[in-house]
């Protein structure tokens, strides 16, 4: 009985199933941000947002919320595109502290992540 090697990397198809993965997540995550972006000018354009007297607590919560979210966004989207570099220099799904392959069933929920689970378990 030969011992299976130990993989150290996922393979150039894997790696493009995951690429394809991550690009359909890129295109919603753009979407949102752009959808986010038109709110908050939409916003500030709205003269209903400007009625003097009224309290603008909400308007101002509101804008905020839609401000938090789009940078939420932005922050994803550049964690997906980190992502598709890491698939292009083929080191894609490798734990940044273990060293090992990260489950494929992790990369599917979290096509972005860096750490295995047992990694990140251990910085809680």
């Amino acid at each position: 009985m030969s011992e299976k090697a130990i993989k150290t990397r996922y393979s150039d198809n894997e790696l493009e199933e995951f690429d394809q993965i991550i690009s359909k997540k890129l295109e919603e995550a753009r979407q949102q941000l752009e959808f986010y972006l038109s709110q908050k000018e939409e916003m500030a354009n709205n003269s209903d947002n400007k009625v003097k007297g009224l309290d603008d607590g909400i308007g101002t919560a509101e804008n905020e919320r839609v401000t938090t979210l789009a940078a939420r966004t932005t922050k994803h989207i550049n964690h997906l595109e980190n992502a598709k570099i890491r698939i292009q220099n083929k080191v894609y799904g490798v734990c940044r502290v273990t060293g090992k392959l990260i489950s494929k069933e992790r990369l599917k929920a979290v096509p972005h992540a860096t750490l295995s689970i047992e990694a990140k378990q251990k910085q809680h």
